[in-house]
């Protein structure tokens, strides 16, 4: 596991805090699953782009 640290601006921190009080997590479990949900979103992307986005190894899941 990896050990990051993160600068929030100012006005940023209030509607992530909020964000993460109501989905009922901790704040850096709101933060990891964001940027996992940004990281898998740009994966399928990418697949997308390179024309495989359609079916994925015939397991019948698409994006």
């Amino acid at each position: 596991m990896a050990v990051m640290t993160l600068r929030i601006p100012d006005d940023l921190d209030p509607s992530i805090r909020a964000g993460a009080e109501a989905a009922g997590l901790s704040l850096n479990a709101y933060i990891v699953r964001a940027a996992r949900r940004q990281a898998v979103l740009d994966a399928a992307q990418r697949l997308a782009e390179l024309g495989l986005g359609d079916d994925l190894c015939g397991e019948g899941d698409a994006l």
